[in-house]
This record gives C-alpha cells, sequence and structure tokens, in this order.
C-alpha cells in the first residue's frame, strides 16, 4: 500500500452528513441537546429541577470518547490499552488512589476487551463518541451526582430522553426539544459550507467520481440540513442520497442486513427492495447492495471508495472493518490543540455571531476544547500510585484513530481548495504516530513526540 492517499485514486466519495460536511455550532446545539433530555428527565420522569441549571464551568465536563460504565456510575478515560487513565463518579473526580482501588494497581477496565473489538453497544456500558450524544454524558454524570445508589433504571431514563427527542417520527410531529428548536432558528445551529466545499464537491462529480451520502438522519432532518448547508439544488451534488441508514448496522455482512426502502414524501415504502438498481434517494439499507451497484456505475469489479465520518464506532470502525473502504476521519479537537481553523470556517463564524448571544456562552468552554478535568483527546499521563508520574500514553480514542482511519482532518474546509490529486501522508504502524494529521498534528502528539525522541 502506498504512503499517500490521494482522492483523484477514488472511484467513490462517501460523506457522513452531520458534523461531517454539515458543521455545527457546537456550544448552541450542545446546550440545546442538554436541555432537550434533562427536560424530559424532568417533566416526564421526575427527576430534580436543578438538572436544568447550567453554569458555563459546567460545560469542561463534556468530553468525546469517555465511557460510561453503568454499573457503578463512574465515567472513565482510557489508555490505549485499556488502562484507566482518569475517572470520575458521576462528576467528581477518583483520585489515583481511588482508581486503584476500584480497578486494581493495574487500573485494567473490565469492558475493554468487548468495546475495543467489536464496538458493539451494550447493557454495562456506554460509549460516547459523537457531539450528538455527548451532552448526555453531562447529564449523566450530573444524574448520578443525584442518586443515592446507582441502578440500571437511571439509564433507562436516558434512553427514553434520547428516543424521545430523536425518534424518526419526532421532526414530523414536533415532538421533543431539539427538532423543533433547529426548524425554527437552523442557522443558530448549523453553519453553511463555504463556496468551496461546494465547488469541490462539484469538481469531483465533474471529474467523473461517485458522490454518496450516507446518513442515520431521516430524510426530512437531512433535507432541512442540507438546503440550509448546501442550497435548494443539494441533491444535484450527490448520485445516491442514503437516510435512515442505522449505521453501524449499515456494515454489517449477512444476515442481519436491512434492504433498501424507497421513500414517497419522507414516509418509506412497506416492502424492501431485493436488490439496488440505480442511483437515487434511499432509506435504510446495507453496504453489499450498495457495493454491487457501485460495481455497475463505475464499471469496476472493486471500486475504490474514500468515506468521510466524525464517529469511530458508527463510521471509521465499521468502514474500515467490513467495507474495506479508505476513511477520513473528522477531528474538531485537532482545532482544540492548536491546528488553525480554516479560513472559511472564521468568516463563516463572524457572520453569525450577533453580539447578544456572545454573552449567553460566556465562559462555556467549546466540547471539542482540551478540558481541566478530562485533559487531552489524544494523549495523557499516567499516574502510578504513589504519586509518581509515568509515560504518556496516547488514549485509547487516539489509537483508535490511527487504527480504523487513513487520514484526520479538523473539517473539509480544510482540504476543499486542495487540488483532487494532492497526496497526503497516511497513518501506518510503520511511521510516528503524528503522520497522517493535516494540516498538523494536535500539540499534544507533537509534544509526546518530542518527548519521547
Amino acid at each position: 500500500m502506498s504512503e499517500y492517499f490521494s482522492l483523484s485514486d477514488c472511484d467513490v466519495i462517501g460523506f457522513d452528513l452531520d458534523h461531517t460536511l454539515c458543521r455545527y455550532h457546537l456550544k448552541e446545539t450542545s446546550r440545546l441537546i442538554y436541555e432537550s433530555f434533562a427536560r424530559y428527565l424532568v417533566e416526564h420522569k421526575g427527576y430534580d429541577k436543578d438538572l436544568l441549571n447550567l453554569t458555563p464551568a459546567t460545560w469542561d465536563f463534556c468530553f468525546k470518547g469517555l465511557v460510561v460504565d453503568l454499573e457503578d456510575g463512574n465515567l472513565v478515560k482510557l489508555a490505549e490499552d485499556g488502562t484507566v487513565l482518569r475517572a470520575t463518579h458521576g462528576t467528581s473526580d477518583l483520585s489515583t488512589e481511588e482508581i486503584i482501588k476500584h480497578y486494581g494497581p493495574k487500573r485494567e477496565w473490565k469492558h475493554f476487551n468487548s468495546l475495543s473489538t467489536s464496538f458493539t453497544r451494550s447493557s454495562k456500558y456506554y460509549f460516547y463518541d459523537n457531539y450528538f450524544d455527548l451532552p448526555g454524558a453531562l447529564l449523566c454524570g450530573r444524574v448520578v451526582d443525584m442518586l443515592h445508589k446507582v441502578n440500571s433504571d437511571f439509564w433507562k431514563d436516558m434512553v427514553a430522553a434520547i428516543d424521545h427527542n430523536y425518534n424518526t417520527s419526532a421532526f414530523r410531529d414536533d415532538a421533543g426539544t431539539y427538532f423543533p428548536s433547529v426548524k425554527r432558528d437552523p442557522g443558530q445551529y448549523l453553519q453553511r459550507c463555504s463556496d468551496s466545499v461546494k465547488t469541490w464537491l462539484r469538481s469531483m462529480k465533474n471529474a467523473g467520481q461517485v458522490l454518496l451520502l450516507i446518513t442515520s438522519s431521516h430524510s426530512d432532518y437531512c433535507r432541512l440540513i442540507c438546503e440550509h448547508i448546501l442550497g435548494k439544488d443539494f441533491e444535484e451534488l450527490f448520485d445516491i442520497i442514503i437516510t435512515n441508514a442505522l449505521k453501524p448496522g449499515f456494515f454489517s455482512l449477512v444476515p442481519q442486513q436491512r434492504p433498501f426502502r424507497t421513500l414517497v414524501n419522507d414516509v418509506e415504502e412497506s416492502e424492501g427492495l431485493p436488490s439496488l438498481d440505480k442511483p437515487g434517494w434511499y432509506s435504510q439499507g446495507n453496504w453489499p447492495h450498495l457495493h454491487e451497484l457501485l460495481k455497475k456505475m463505475t464499471g469496476k469489479p472493486e471500486p475504490k471508495v474514500v468515506y468521510f465520518g466524525d464517529s469511530m464506532r458508527s463510521d471509521m470502525f465499521p468502514a474500515s472493518s467490513f467495507g474495506k473502504w479508505e476513511t477520513v476521519m473528522i477531528v474538531e479537537e485537532m482545532e482544540g490543540e492548536g491546528v488553525p481553523r480554516s479560513e472559511a470556517a472564521l468568516s463563516n463564524e463572524a457572520q453569525v455571531e450577533p453580539l447578544e448571544k456572545k454573552g449567553k456562552f460566556e465562559g462555556m468552554k467549546s466540547p471539542s476544547a482540551v478540558s481541566n478535568q478530562w485533559g487531552s483527546y489524544f494523549v495523557d499521563v499516567h499516574k502510578s500510585g504513589g504519586g509518581d508520574e509515568e509515560s504518556q500514553k496516547l488514549t485509547w480514542c487516539c489509537h483508535c484513530i490511527h487504527k480504523y482511519s487513513t487520514m484526520a482532518i479538523p473539517s473539509v474546509e480544510h482540504i476543499a481548495d486542495l487540488p483532487l490529486d494532492y497526496k497526503f501522508p497516511r497513518f501506518s504502524p510503520d511511521k510516528p504516530c503524528t503522520t497522517g494529521y493535516y494540516p498538523r498534528p494536535p500539540d499534544s502528539l507533537l509534544k509526546r513526540c518530542e518527548s519521547m525522541s
């Protein structure tokens, strides 16, 4: 395999939608998601109203890559080998001594093998790996703070809150808090794509590449987002649009695969399709049927596909492991560690930041920034008992980026102005762990490499 990756070598360019092609205003969206979950717990499940009161400082706890252990109410940050780097009970830090007491002298989290080999959901833990459920980690910590004894009932309530706000009919029925708010004022939550991104998408299509959009969002929400960020003619940019794809299950191999369905006025036809015969807009579906259509469209027995996504569990792991696709991971945390924001994103933000709104978010950390309580998304110091500092370890999330992604970027805006045949260095076990990040690696990884050399 070449040590470089180039978009011009690919026959098919695929995108996830949320937090990949569509960037959100993270502070606004996170507050909305937190409020929509918390309000459900207070109004429907009788939880303490205090859950709805947040100070800007509280948001420091909101950090991607945490795992909540549903048996004891602890949240843990894991190293690449599954040792516990940091942990809290609810939102309160556990000391090194408490971590050792809880997880033994080697600080091993007992479910690591099950999580790290398959990423499957479990009744024992939940992995917070994308910005859509991330505010739930903060809510979960605060609920545990209020409980005298942790039992699994609180998690059933959390799942009900997610379902209430995000289920497939919630958009149509104006149910919950999330969809009605985004419908009312999409510009407050969604960032429009720059002209350079639209030109970039068109240039790939003009070069004869097949463009693909695969999202787990339902068709009505997908349409609202795409019209806002790309314009009313967004459908012309893509050959195939797949909504309600139910990733990562979309990539599962037979016999669990779901058939593709056609849509009439955003309602799925009850009869599934036996195969996928032509480009268009579909719902649900599975990777093997899509693969057959891509062979037909490209005229190649093994079309080369690259897929852009932001979730390790739903995008990177299944697309690279089952689909054998090239994968580009969107890692907004890179911008929290010294990687400059793209020019387009900065001008985009300047246009939508009314002054009165700034006060509301004063002092609130963006969920993609480094956290005081949890540290860096990429690297952390492993403290042994007795307080001696040990070596810096890669986090499990960082290890997964290197293992399941071809390369990582903070946003598609960062590469949209480059020629399609630009050669990106790819991640490789034989190369330093800083190779594979564009435009440059995050600060914590650079510092770790310097200290090791």
